[in-house]
C-alpha cells in the first residue's frame, strides 16, 4: 500500500465537507487516501463492512469510491491528478467505468419504527429519481417500468426490500455491466432503534433489505458498507457469508481512515505550527486500528488546523446518549473498571467485536464492545488465552479529548442541580457536615430517578445506582487532587468509596473513607441509626489500612456514613 501524503497544506481548510469532488474541483486541503481504493478493489471481496469511530472520514472516504469508480464521474480524472491511486496506468482505465449505487442512513435518527421505516423509503425513492431517465430505453419492459413506478414513499415492506437489488438489476442490464454499492453509515438508525426501544421489529426489515441487497443480488459487481458498529450476523446479515468484516481491531485498511502521525505533523510543519506537535499528539493521537498505532482524529486536526486552538472538537459532536445511558446503569464491577481507566490505568477484559444491541442492558462484554467501536477507548494490546486462543483487550482511554467527554458526561448526569453538586463537593472537601447534607439532599432529590432502570424499582435499587454513579462525577470534579477508589478491599472488608490523596498535592488534603447504606426498618429503627451502623462498619473492618499503608496519618483521614431511605439522605461523621 502508498505512503498517503499531505498534498498542499496551505490551501484552505473546508470544515465538515464530506464531498470529495467538492473538496478537490475547489482545491481545498485534503490528505490523499486514495490509496484506500487500490487495497479495497485488490482485496477482491463482495461484500465488506468496515466499522470506524465517528468522524474518522467514512463518508469522504465513500465519496471519493463514488467519484472514481461511477459512470457519473467518466472522464473526471482530474479529480485525482497528483493523488497516489493516479500514478497506476491500471487504475486510470477503470476510473468512472461502473454503474454506482451510493446512498446513506446517516438521517435516519426516528423515534419510532413507523418513521425509520418511512425514511428509508423517502431515500430509496429519491435514488430511484436519478435515474428516471433510463426507463425509457427500449430493451426495458411495461412490467419493469411498472416495477420502478412501484417505488414511492408509500410503498409495502417487500418492494423496499427488493428496490435496491431491482435498481441494480436496471442499471446492469442498462449499463452492461454489474453494480457496485456503497451504503455509507448502515448502523446509525440500528442505535437509534435500540435506544427508542423498535430494535426487534426494524432489524427484521434490515435483514430481509441486506440478503436482497447484498446476498442474493445477481448484478452486485462489489458493495462496502461502512458504520461505528459490527452488529452481529445474526441479527442483521444472516446468510450473508460473502461479507468481510473490517474492525478497529483488523489490519486491512488501517491508515485510510484517520490520520496518521507522519501526515499530521507534515500538516503541521506546512502550516506553521510545528512547536503545537507535543500537544496535538496528547490530545488527539491515541487511536489504534489493527497494529497500526498514532492514528489521529481526522476532524479535530482538521479543526485544530482551521481555528489554531485545542479543543475537544469530536467529544463535542454528539451527545453519546447511548454510552452515557449505559455506563449510568452499568454494575459496580464496570464502574470500577471506568475508575480505575480515568485514573490513567488499564483494564484486561474479553469482549465480542459482534455488537448484539439486545443484550447492552444484560451483558457488559456488549458495552465494552461499544467503547472500543466508537473510539471512546483504545486497544492497547490483545492477549489470546487457552485452547480456544480466546482474545482478552488490554484498553486504556484514548486521549485527553476523550478524557474530557467522559468527564463532561458524568457532569452532564448531575446538570439538573449542577450548582448544588458543585457546593457538595466544597462543602466535603472543607468538612462542612450541615451543608454536606443540605445540599447532598438536593443533589439527590433531583438525580435518583435518572439513575434508576429498573421496571419495578424499589427504594434500595435507586440510591445504590445513584452512588455508584455519584462516583463518577465526583471524579470529574477532583481527580486532580484525588485518586478515587470504590468498592475496593481494605483491612477486612470492601469500602465503599475512598478518596486518596494525590502524593504531589500540597495542601495536606484529608483522606476520605464513605459508607453507604440503605435503611432497613427491619433492623434500624431511625435513619440515624443506619448512618451509625455504616460508620461503625468503617472502624471494624478496618478500611483505614490501605491509607495507613500508605503514610497517612489517622488524624488526616474523615469517615462518613451515608444513610439514605428513597430520595431521603443522611450524613454522619
Amino acid at each position: 500500500m502508498g505512503l498517503n501524503k499531505v498534498t498542499n497544506t496551505a490551501k484552505r481548510i473546508s470544515i465538515g465537507n464530506q464531498d470529495f469532488g467538492n473538496i478537490r474541483e475547489n482545491d481545498c486541503f485534503y490528505i490523499d487516501k486514495t490509496s484506500f481504493i487500490k487495497e479495497w478493489w485488490s482485496s477482491m471481496d463482495i461484500v465488506t463492512l468496515i466499522t470506524r469511530p465517528r468522524r474518522f472520514g467514512k463518508t469522504l472516504n465513500m465519496s471519493m469510491l463514488n467519484c472514481f469508480f461511477s459512470n457519473r464521474y467518466a472522464d473526471r480524472g482530474d479529480l485525482f491528478n497528483g493523488l497516489s491511486v493516479w500514478d497506476d496506468e491500471r487504475y486510470r482505465q477503470i476510473q468512472g467505468t461502473y454503474p454506482v449505487i451510493f446512498l446513506s442512513f446517516a438521517e435516519i435518527k426516528q423515534t419510532d419504527y413507523k418513521s425509520a421505516l418511512q425514511k428509508i423509503k423517502r431515500i430509496i425513492t429519491a435514488l430511484y429519481q436519478q435515474y428516471t431517465d433510463i426507463m425509457e430505453w427500449e430493451k426495458f419492459t411495461e412490467l419493469d417500468r411498472i416495477q420502478f413506478g412501484k417505488v414511492t414513499p408509500d410503498m409495502d415492506d417487500v418492494t423496499a426490500q427488493s428496490a435496491i437489488q431491482d435498481l441494480c438489476n436496471y442499471l446492469s442490464r442498462y449499463y452492461g455491466k454489474k453494480v457496485i454499492v456503497i451504503l455509507d453509515e448502515y448502523d446509525t438508525p440500528v442505535q437509534e432503534s435500540y435506544v427508542h426501544g423498535y430494535w426487534g421489529e426494524f432489524t427484521a426489515f434490515l435483514r430481509g433489505m441486506f440478503n436482497s441487497t447484498f446476498k442474493t443480488n445477481p448484478y452486485l459487481e462489489r458493495a462496502v458498507m461502512t458504520g461505528i458498529t459490527r452488529v452481529s450476523k445474526e441479527s442483521m446479515f444472516s446468510d450473508l457469508n460473502n461479507l468481510n468484516v473490517v474492525t478497529t481491531t483488523s489490519d486491512e485498511y488501517s491508515d485510510s481512515f484517520g490520520f496518521t502521525e507522519e501526515e499530521v505533523f507534515a500538516a503541521l510543519d506546512e502550516l506553521g505550527l510545528s512547536d503545537r506537535k507535543t500537544d496535538v499528539k496528547k490530545w488527539y493521537d491515541g487511536f489504534t486500528f489493527g497494529g497500526h498505532r498514532d492514528i489521529y482524529n481526522p476532524w479535530s486536526i482538521i479543526n485544530f488546523l482551521d481555528k489554531k486552538q485545542l479543543s475537544p472538537y469530536w467529544a463535542s459532536t454528539s451527545s453519546n446518549g447511548l454510552v452515557s445511558k449505559l455506563l449510568q446503569t452499568a454494575s459496580s464491577e464496570m464502574k470500577m473498571h471506568m475508575e480505575e481507566l480515568l485514573n490513567g490505568g488499564t483494564v484486561v477484559v474479553d469482549f465480542d467485536e459482534q455488537m448484539v444491541f439486545s443484550q447492552l442492558d444484560t451483558n457488559e462484554s456488549a458495552v465494552w464492545s461499544l467503547l472500543v467501536a466508537g473510539g471512546y477507548l483504545k486497544v492497547d494490546n490483545v492477549e489470546y488465552r487457552g485452547l480456544l486462543r480466546k482474545p482478552w483487550y488490554n484498553l486504556s482511554v484514548t486521549n485527553l479529548e476523550t478524557m474530557s467527554m467522559f468527564s463532561d458526561m458524568f457532569l452532564g448526569w448531575f446538570s439538573t442541580s449542577n450548582s448544588h453538586y458543585n457546593d457538595f463537593v466544597k462543602a466535603l472537601l472543607k468538612g462542612s457536615l450541615k451543608e454536606m447534607n443540605i445540599y447532598m439532599n438536593d443533589v439527590a432529590m433531583y438525580t435518583f430517578s435518572s439513575f434508576d432502570t429498573g421496571t419495578q424499582p424499589s427504594g434500595k435499587s435507586q440510591p445504590e445506582r445513584f452512588y455508584h454513579g455519584f462516583v463518577l462525577g465526583l471524579l470529574s470534579e477532583l481527580r486532580d487532587v484525588y485518586e478515587i477508589k470504590s468498592n475496593r478491599e481494605s483491612g477486612y472488608g470492601r469500602y465503599d468509596v475512598m478518596l486518596i490523596p494525590i502524593k504531589s498535592d500540597d495542601r495536606k488534603l484529608n483522606a476520605i473513607v464513605l459508607e453507604f447504606k440503605v435503611h432497613d426498618a427491619d433492623e434500624e429503627k431511625t435513619l440515624e441509626d443506619t448512618a451509625k451502623a455504616a460508620l461503625v462498619q468503617i472502624a471494624e473492618k478496618n478500611y483505614d489500612a490501605e491509607l495507613i499503608f500508605r503514610g497517612i496519618g489517622a488524624e488526616r483521614i474523615r469517615h462518613y456514613g451515608f444513610a439514605f431511605e428513597g430520595k431521603k439522605v443522611l450524613i454522619m461523621e
